[in-house]
């Protein structure tokens, strides 16, 4: 009975499990589809989302609810002049003041216009109320729009401060998800139809993704809304991206599998219950080895990469359960028709790139040695391209194109002190304010401080001292550090908050680096049953990602002019690049195993090369290309990962997976699966193929 079930249910293939499989996914769909629209409820948009967990920095954002019930975020109104300020500019300056002041949060006041020293700026703080973003948005626009509109000719206005950082960034995010999946799904599409040169087959794997994408928002949303996961617009943008990604890779690899199967077999039910058997460990393990992968980024501090390793694993684990459910119960339904006009006939000889590939093994197995040393020195120089890597980015390098609240800091620097405009924030018990107050003014790099507000109870007291650095310099979070050193309170702010992101970065790459490092090569000996295979594996993945990263930091100086990288894209770019990286080895070794067994090892690598050459080469374009989309967004942060990611899975997919995995499994021979069952069987079976090894040794020698 359970072998019954086991055919007609359970086997998404089976003549009668196909269409419960169908009818489960339909009305998981329509069930929860409409949750999948929620996710952006859920979005934590606060500061606290980009910080580490437990910073000095993310303490003081939750101090400062207690000053006040309605959240203030201040806007700086900025007007300069090449020349020198006159009366009419300074009148026209009170006149908006007043305008202002029906925009800001009731009961508050606008501050009097602050000249700088040099007479060419004057400075109005307008405090808003910091509810939801898109009404801060339509403040500033507000704002913006009264400063323009009676400036006379010669007079620039920018409006900055922290509530135009936010507006800025709702418009940026705002249409974040859409515009990602909208370009993702085009790539996509685009890509499966050159791969498969059908004008329909491309639709099963499309569909298939469009199911685990509505699965995907709608689990995220219930995780986020019961069980407190964060989900912050990055992280949400990723998702989408990673889920077709992921999927469209597990797509193409069944489906090839599938078509062989259907060469061999005359019942498209049998050849696809054929195809899951034969390559489904190897997707298990491929997303196994993702899922795992980010999840080890839970152990991070900093709060968005944590949730947007948990997050991924979500859309890691949907996309790799439609495509071993629905999309076999589809193409089993529909036919073989779907793969027209390359229609797979029973008892034909399948059609495939195998010459180009074979080719490519014969190339490398005549030289394996030579192949793998040239291999290493490609990625080697690339890799020494990373040593000169800048970290960190400045608040004003945050946007590819400069939105007005970073041109209005820039502004602010030019004519007053660097942090006039965005103080840092010291929270301490107000019987100790004063001291504390002294010991600010006493300390370096530090212009002014004055007592910002009081909790309602008279216990705590906010002081905002301004800082000569700029909020995210190197000698505003030197200043910070002195006054954690003299300061008995916690103390935030913009170069607090940098201080913190640099520190728990450095942080996270000796955590997670390891632990990822470690679940792989754990993933990667279950499935190969073998101890060396599974180390250099890894090491030709660690190989790419330091590969990936001097190449991309080549193209960020020469070509993007980006002044640095931003702090998280080591340690993301490291775990996207591993587990998905890996992937391309997995679905080729995974084969070869196979073949090894049968034909013998050395045979068995080229055939594993020939037979996964055309569909691994087609998964790492797929993949490539939706990661490229972000090279497109306005966040440099975003578009960086996006190259890094891109550069490194295309480095792993043409060079690594096509000649350095392979020099180096012809080159160690049988022994590369020691101390498995196989490596013993091979060497037993050819001592005629060991000689010949040996005998190719000595030529490469």
């Amino acid at each position: 009975m359970r072998a019954r079930l086991e055919r007609c249910a359970a086997v998404p293939g089976g003549r009668r499990g196909k269409w419960l499989v169908l009818a489960t996914w339909l009305i998981a769909v329509m069930a929860f589809g409409a949750l999948a629209g929620k996710l952006g409820e859920v979005q934590d948009t606060s500061a606290n989302a980009f910080l580490p967990r437990g910073a000095e920095s993310a303490l003081v954002n939750t101090e400062l609810e207690k000053f006040r019930t309605d959240e203030l975020a201040p806007a700086v109104v900025v007007y300069s002049t090449e020349g020198t300020l006159d009366d009419r500019v300074r009148s026209e300056v009170e006149a908006d003041r007043a305008a202002f002041a029906k925009v800001a949060a009731q009961g508050e006041q606008v501050s009097p216009a602050v000249e700088s020293k040099d007479r060419k700026a004057l400075m109005v703080v307008v405090p808003l109320l910091n509810d939801e973003q898109a009404e801060v948005a339509d403040r500033i626009e507000e704002l913006r729009g009264i400063a323009d509109a009676q400036a006379p000719p010669g007079l620039d206005t920018q409006v900055g401060g922290p509530a135009a950082s936010i507006a800025d960034a709702f418009t940026v995010f705002g249409h974040l998800d859409g515009t990602l999946m909208m370009a993702t799904g085009f790539i996509v599409v685009v890509l499966l139809l050159l791969t498969y040169r059908s004008p329909v087959l491309w639709l099963f794997p499309a569909l298939a993704v469009a199911f685990a994408s509505v699965l995907t928002q709608a689990g995220t949303y219930l995780f986020a809304k019961y069980a407190g996961l964060q989900v912050d617009p990055q992280s949400s943008g990723v998702l989408m991206v990673l889920v077709f990604g992921v999927g469209t890779d597990y797509a193409l690899l069944l489906i090839a599998r599938y078509r062989e199967e259907l060469h061999r077999l005359e019942d498209r039910h049998e050849a696809m219950k054929a195809a899951l058997r034969r390559s489904g460990s190897a997707i298990l393990a491929s997303a196994g080895t993702v899922a795992v992968g980010l999840a080890c980024l839970g152990f991070a501090d900093i709060n968005s990469s944590r949730s947007m390793g948990l997050v991924g694993v979500i859309g890691v684990a949907f996309g790799f359960l439609a495509m071993v459910t629905i999309l076999p119960a589809l193409l089993v339904i529909a036919g073989r028709w779907v793969f027209w006009p390359l229609v797979p006939r029973h008892g034909a000889a399948p059609r495939a790139s195998r010459p180009i590939w074979e080719r490519v093994g014969k190339s490398v197995a005549a030289r394996p040695r030579r192949s793998w040393i040239a291999s290493l020195a490609v990625t080697g120089a690339l890799a020494l391209c990373a040593l000169g890597l800048d970290m960190g980015l400045s608040q004003t390098d945050w946007f590819q194109t400069k939105p007005e609240s970073v041109v209005a800091q820039e502004k602010l620097s030019a004519h007053f002190p660097s942090g006039a405009a965005d103080p840092a924030t010291i929270i301490v018990k107000t019987a100790d304010a004063d001291e504390a107050t002294r010991a600010a003014q006493g300390t370096k790099g530090v212009v002014e401080v004055t007592t910002a507000a009081r909790t309602a109870d008279g216990e705590l007291t906010q002081l905002a001292a301004v800082l000569a650095g700029e909020p995210d310099s190197e000698a505003a979070k030197s200043t910070v550090e002195a006054l954690r050193e003299k300061i008995d309170g916690p103390v935030g702010g913009t170069a607090a908050q940098a201080l913190d992101k640099e520190t728990a970065t450095a942080r996270d790459l000796k955590v997670v680096v390891p632990l990822v490092l470690l679940v792989v090569l754990l993933v990667l000996v279950w499935l190969l049953k073998s101890l060396v295979a599974p180390l250099v594996l890894l090491a030709t993945v660690v190989v790419s990602y330091f590969a990936a990263l001097g190449a991309s930091n080549l193209i960020f100086e020469n070509v993007m002019g980006y002044p640095g990288v931003d702090w998280t894209i080591p340690l993301l770019g490291f775990v996207f690049l591993v587990a998905l990286g890996i992937d391309y080895n997995i679905f080729l070794m995974h084969r070869v195993k196979e073949e090894a067994a049968v034909h013998g090892h050395d045979r068995g690598v080229l055939i594993g090369l020939s037979s996964t050459g055309g569909v691994i080469t087609s998964a790492g374009l797929v993949l490539a290309a939706t990661f490229a989309v972000f090279a497109g967004l306005p966040l440099v942060a975003m578009a960086q990962m996006g190259f890094v990611v891109c550069i490194g899975i295309l480095i792993d997919t043409f060079l690594v997976r096509t000649v350095l995995v392979p020099a180096l499994a012809l080159d160690i021979g049988p022994r590369f699966w020691a101390p498995g069952a196989l490596s013993k069987e091979l060497a037993a079976r050819e001592p005629k193929a060991s000689a010949r090894a040996e005998e190719r040794e000595l030529e490469n020698v």
